[in-house]
């Protein structure tokens, strides 16, 4: 089947990414001299992808460059503060059909997308030996029968995922029936699935090794572009190393500070000088 169009997710706040995440949206990070949200537009754009569609939210005016560079449509989820990402998805529930769903901080080595696709799929790596990751087993046919938070010796969902016409309609109808109901606003779209595979079929397309990756943290990204280690690219953190006097590469082990309401308010690391906390509007406290 043709693709109608592919559909990229970047309504999210990117917590764990702190504090990169706080100067600029995550989409934006540069990875190995590249931008990871234009790489893939470069990608779709090369596989003939002939629509391309921008779910936005936090800090969505940083997006606007992309529509005359690329002619990308924006559509803002204007819930992305208080739902999960299944709000992403009812906010474009007018543009699905035969659709690519991306994540905007998704690095692909090589290009995985195409023009036709057989079949509705969600792509997958293999973990060897145990993994916190959505694992995912197949039926005699191939078709995911199982989805399950964490493994061992499992194919993983990782990265894009392909919605067929009929796929599409299936899901926006469970989602309709469901979306006010209380327990469904924090839930992840790909939870919404799992809970109805017997109605919503897909495959499991499988992926090699270190094709597909998703950077959570500073220190993964650190692994894959090792120029990360003495450049962070954040203010943030370069005003801190002048006030601790000690280098870029000293910080370690970041992880997000966040109030009663979840709101992210600052951040906290280790370095040779010992744990510290760094508060928005605080500094280091």
């Amino acid at each position: 089947m043709r693709v109608d169009n592919a559909i990229i997710m970047a309504a999210g706040t990117s917590s764990r990414f702190a504090p990169l995440s706080y100067e600029k949206h995550k989409a934006f990070t540069e990875v190995k001299g590249e931008v990871m949200i234009e790489r893939q537009i470069e990608q779709l754009k090369e596989a003939g992808i002939p629509e391309i569609i921008i779910i936005t939210g936090y800090k969505s005016d940083q997006f606007r460059y992309l529509i005359s560079k690329y002619g990308v449509e924006l559509i803002h989820n204007q819930e992305y503060l208080v739902r999960n990402n299944n709000g992403s998805i009812m906010a474009v529930r007018d543009c699905l059909g035969n659709s690519y769903i991306c994540s905007s901080d998704n690095y692909f080595c090589i290009n995985p997308f195409e023009s036709e696709v057989d079949e509705s799929y969600y792509a997958a790596e293999y973990a060897d030996g145990n993994t916190n990751e959505w694992c995912i087993t197949e039926d005699e046919e191939g078709y995911i029968d199982s989805v399950s938070i964490g493994g061992n010796n499992a194919w993983y969902m990782m990265g894009h995922t392909f919605w067929s016409n009929d796929f599409s309609k299936k899901f926006l109808s469970i989602l309709k029936d469901e979306y006010n109901l209380p327990e469904t606003r924090d839930k992840l779209w790909e939870k919404i699935y799992a809970a109805h595979l017997d109605v919503l079929k897909m495959k499991i397309r499988k992926y090699d090794p270190h094709i597909i990756y998703e950077f959570d943290t500073l220190n993964e990204l650190r692994e894959f572009d090792e120029s990360y280690l003495s450049d962070t690219r954040s203010n943030i953190i370069k005003g801190i190393i002048r006030e601790l006097n000690i280098s870029e590469s000293d910080i370690v082990n970041i992880q997000p500070m966040k109030s009663d309401s979840m709101e992210a308010v600052g951040f906290e690391f280790d370095c040779s000088k010992g744990h510290h906390k760094y508060k928005y509007n605080s500094g280091l406290l």
